[in-house]
């Protein structure tokens, strides 16, 4: 009996020892687990760490890179003095601009850009520009025939945007700055000199996505116009000095003869404000459409008649074109003063629509 009292109490110590080793190595086990996690936590907050260092670096190199790439100048092809072509180096996105030229007024209007216009002439008005004459901080350069030498050497331009006006003063002007002469190519066509123009002086500016969407739906519009006109003539008139004259495919208004097809029955025309004409010519030639330039209109001369006031008369009256509501007044100021802007040439398509197609 006291050995099996001895025994049982042996056995039963041993199951307790193996118990006691068996809850130790749990505690141990679950304890090293324990500290796996946490160690895995650290690390992964370390990977982290790291990962967001490097992003951060990533973007510094970035930007870095980005500062870089942007060109301190830009070499474009425009024009000299001549009406030549040639290669001109001029700052990329100039911050000093002065614009001595209306159309290029227009494309920077077009791209947001008018707080770098530094000076412009301000004697020349266009409704949809007017904020650039009536800006204080805008250095007013004269005409757009006469530049103000003394304004414009004041304003301290980084570079000069000239028109055909000016061209005679282009090697004077180059000693200011460097100056980008651009031009309408009416062989080429007004539309198709727009589009190469405004790519070139987006170029300056990092705009040419812009100005690519911009000029997108011209051709087609051009084309609309084309299907219209197929067949029919037509005498483009400037009324100036209360005179009129006729404008041949050669000058200002050959968007109307060259590119949307219209006959122009008074072509013998090289001048690019035309030759005096009578009404009795228009009565002679009898034109299916009269597109009328209101001159006087677009520059403001004191005293002169509208243009619709000198085409109404008798012999106007006699003409098919009169008959059948086909006389087409054009915006003066656009097609006299702005001729080769994006927002000028859409103003002047909408003109064409509206006499042509009915469009409003």
């Amino acid at each position: 009996m006291r050995k099996m009292t001895l025994l049982t109490l042996a056995m039963a110590a041993a199951l307790s020892l193996t118990a006691c080793g068996q809850g130790a190595r749990q505690g141990a086990g679950q304890a090293g687990t324990t500290g796996g996690q946490a160690g895995e936590t650290t690390s992964s907050e370390a990977a982290s760490t790291d990962t967001e260092s490097q992003s951060g670096s990533g973007e510094g190199e970035n930007e870095d890179a980005q500062a870089s790439e942007t060109p301190e100048s830009v070499t474009v092809t425009t024009l000299n003095g001549n009406g030549e072509k040639v290669e001109l180096e001029v700052p990329y996105n100039p911050e000093r601009v002065a614009i001595l030229d209306m159309a290029v007024l227009d494309m920077m209007d077009n791209w947001d850009l008018g707080g770098q216009i530094v000076g412009m002439p301000k004697s020349s008005k266009i409704d949809y520009l007017m904020e650039y004459n009536n800006n204080e901080d805008i250095v007013n350069l004269g005409t757009l025939k006469e530049v103000d030498m003394e304004a414009l050497m004041a304003s301290e331009p980084d570079v000069i945007f000239i028109g055909g006006r000016l061209s005679a003063q282009y090697d004077e002007l180059s000693k200011i700055a460097p100056v980008v002469y651009t031009a309408v190519d009416y062989e080429e066509g007004v539309i198709q000199s727009v589009k190469k123009n405004a790519a070139m002086i987006a170029s300056i500016f990092g705009e040419e996505e812009r100005a690519a969407e911009e000029l997108a739906g011209f051709d087609a519009r051009v084309e609309t116009l084309r299907q219209a006109a197929e067949g029919k003539t037509a005498v483009i008139g400037m009324v100036t000095s209360s005179n009129l004259n006729t404008l041949g495919d050669g000058s200002r208004c050959s968007l109307i003869g060259n590119e949307v097809g219209f006959t122009n029955l008074a072509n013998d025309v090289d001048s690019t404000h035309g030759n005096e004409s009578s009404f009795e010519l228009l009565v002679s030639l009898n034109p299916d459409y009269i597109f009328v330039l209101d001159r006087d209109s677009a520059i403001n001369t004191e005293g002169a008649k509208l243009a619709a006031e000198v085409m109404d008369n008798e012999l106007v009256k006699k003409t098919e074109a009169y008959k059948n509501g086909h006389i087409v007044y054009l915006t003066p100021t656009v097609w006299y003063l702005a001729e080769g802007g994006i927002t000028a040439a859409d103003v002047m398509l909408s003109d064409l629509e509206a006499g042509i197609l009915g469009q409003e």
